[in-house]
């Protein structure tokens, strides 16, 4: 699943930055050491790690429930880490950027957190990390350690405009007009929009003229026009184990996970994942049997095999998929390998071993786990997550143009950077 929050903005674009004299708005009530923007997972560990080091915070949201993207997460069980969490494991047109976080807040450290709260997980495969329970007990704790920090909250409260001051930043939201030192943006990306999110945090980034690497959906299903992928609709629900690959060269990327059909295209950790590298017009590449050279073993049975193709794949592959491809892909399964010719057989093999497919696009931001692209962090400093030519503003999260793999990698980074960015306000 992903890193950031459920957003917390109004459609009102945000005002151009402004010179305001600290004085007019200063008050104790309404003035704050730190506002983070977002009560998601970046924005609830920075606030919780700047309120426990004794600074004024205040969590705003535009949503009336908390952290509902980490609620949703992992089918409700919340993948919140992976044990093997490393920067190779991140996509940034500035892959080095994420290196200082991680290495100051590893999988480890948010472990130490969720066994002090008797939170109980298991280990899903490749490193995986899953509550028990539900995603609700990461919420509490996450809630709790904010309030060990006497965060302060307004939610919902929508927030119109942002100016910038000679002492930090004013807000004018719908619960009135409210100042800061430290103003953090943790609110995500534009994945899931039917639970808030918004472009707010891009919007902000270009009212102070930052960079935003364009957004697209990420870790999300890929489709193909209706006519191409008419053959395959009625395999939909089939799910194996395959390799998928994009990219050539360098660029090359390759994932074992499993790929299920759908009636519109293909879905499953393997696409999930390979999405986030595929690019439109590129072809993916599924190995079906990757751990069978097929053209090799459909050659060598016809020495020993009386068996029509269908039935001797049927033992390697689900009986619908065999019999769905072959018949996609030209091949009559009725016939015995033995009256076959080696080059049809290896054409066959070809199909299985190095299946090529065009994805016409992606189910786009309503499936997308996360948001590829965000704020361009040649302008952030790593260490703190702080804009480097706006003193006090500071972006955390899938807002920045930091997107993990599947399973847990992305919560992984909104514990770092909020933990980065809640060390340095």
């Amino acid at each position: 699943m992903s890193s950031s929050s459920s957003s917390s903005s109004s459609n009102a674009a945000p005002s151009t930055p402004s010179q305001t004299s600290p004085s007019t708005h200063k008050s104790a009530k309404n003035h704050f050491d730190v506002v983070v923007i977002g009560a998601g997972a970046a924005g609830m560990m920075c606030a919780a790690v700047a309120g426990q080091r004794g600074r004024r915070v205040l969590m705003i949201d535009h949503a009336s429930k908390l952290a509902e993207k980490i609620r949703i997460s992992g089918g409700g069980r919340c993948n919140f880490t992976n044990l093997h969490v490393g920067p190779a494991n991140f996509i940034s047109e500035n892959p080095h950027f994420c290196k200082s976080a991680l290495s100051r807040y590893t999988p480890q450290d948010f472990l130490s957190l969720i066994k002090r709260y008797n939170i109980a997980y298991h280990e899903k495969h490749k490193g995986q990390l899953f509550c028990d329970h539900s995603a609700e007990d990461i919420i509490q704790m996450l809630k709790t350690e904010c309030d060990r920090g006497h965060v302060q909250w307004r939610m919902p409260c929508n927030v119109d405009e942002v100016s910038k001051t000679e002492a930090g930043f004013l807000l004018n939201t719908s619960h009135g007009q409210l100042s800061c030192e430290s103003l953090v943006v943790a609110t995500g990306g534009l994945s899931i929009p039917k639970i808030g999110a918004s472009d707010f945090s891009y919007r902000i980034a270009k009212q102070f003229g930052l960079k935003v690497v364009e957004p697209r959906p990420a870790l999300v299903p890929l489709t193909f026009d209706a006519a191409s992928w008419e053959a395959f609709v009625p395999l939909a629900g089939i799910s194996l184990e395959v390799d998928i690959e994009t990219g050539a060269k360098k660029e090359r990327m390759v994932f074992r996970e499993d790929l299920l059909f759908t009636h519109r295209g293909l879905s499953g950790p393997a696409v999930l994942q390979i999405s986030s590298y595929w690019q439109s017009g590129q072809a993916i590449r599924v190995n079906l049997l990757p751990e069978i050279d097929v053209a090799e073993e459909l050659i060598a049975a016809k020495s020993t095999s009386k068996k029509n193709l269908s039935n001797y794949l049927a033992a390697y592959l689900p009986s619908r998929l065999v019999d769905g491809l072959l018949q996609a892909h030209g091949f009559d399964g009725d016939l015995k390998i033995v009256d076959m010719q080696d080059k049809r057989l290896r054409l066959l093999g070809e199909k299985l071993n190095r299946w090529e497919l065009f994805p016409n696009g992606s189910e786009g931001y309503r499936k997308a786990e996360v948001t590829r692209g965000g704020v361009d962090t040649r302008a952030v400093m790593q260490q703190s997550m702080m804009v480097k030519d706006v003193p006090g503003l500071y972006f955390v999260g899938e807002a920045l143009d930091v997107t993990g793999w599947l399973g847990g990698f992305n919560f992984q980074w909104a514990w770092a950077s909020g933990n980065a960015a809640g060390s340095a306000v």
